[in-house]
C-alpha cells in the first residue's frame, strides 16, 4: 500500500471550516445543549475558561483534520476523493466518536439529548473535514 501524501492547506481549511460549523451548531442549539448539560449561560461564561477552551477546540480540530487526512491518504494515490473523504469521515465518527460519547455520557449519567447534540456536531465536523480533504486531494 502506498501513501498518497498530505495536503496541509486542506488540513488548515478543514479545521477552520469545522470550527466555524461548531460555532453555528452550538449557537443554534445553545439552549437545548445547556439544558442537557444542566448549566446556565451565566455559569458557562462565568467560568473564565471560555478563551482557553476555544484555543483547545481549534488545536483539536487541527489534530483531527491531520489524522483524518492521514487515514484518507492511506487509501493510496488516486483514492483521495470527495466521496472517500466523506466515507472516511463517517466511518471515523461511527467507529470512534459516537461510540466514545455514548459510553462516556452513559456512565456520566448525561441526558440522551447531550449525546445526540454532541454526536451530531462531531458527525458534521468529520463530514466537513473529510469533504474538504478529499476534494482538495494531495
Amino acid at each position: 500500500m502506498q501513501y498518497a501524501g498530505t495536503n496541509y492547506l486542506a488540513i488548515l481549511l478543514a479545521a477552520a471550516a469545522s470550527f466555524l460549523f461548531g460555532a453555528v451548531w452550538y449557537g443554534t442549539l445553545a439552549k437545548p445543549w445547556m439544558a442537557a448539560v444542566g448549566k446556565t449561560e451565566a455559569e458557562i461564561k462565568g467560568s473564565g475558561q471560555t478563551p482557553v477552551l476555544y484555543l483547545v477546540a481549534i488545536i483539536a480540530q487541527l489534530i483531527m483534520a491531520w489524522v483524518l487526512a492521514g487515514l484518507i491518504g492511506h487509501l493510496g494515490p488516486g483514492r483521495v476523493t470527495l466521496r472517500n473523504g466523506l466515507i472516511s469521515g463517517a466511518f471515523a465518527w461511527l467507529g470512534f466518536v459516537v461510540t466514545t460519547l455514548a459510553v462516556n455520557h452513559g456512565f456520566q449519567g448525561a441526558k440522551r439529548a447531550l449525546t445526540v447534540i454532541d454526536s451530531g456536531h462531531w458527525l458534521g465536523v468529520l463530514l466537513i473535514q473529510g469533504a474538504i480533504i478529499g476534494a482538495m486531494g494531495t
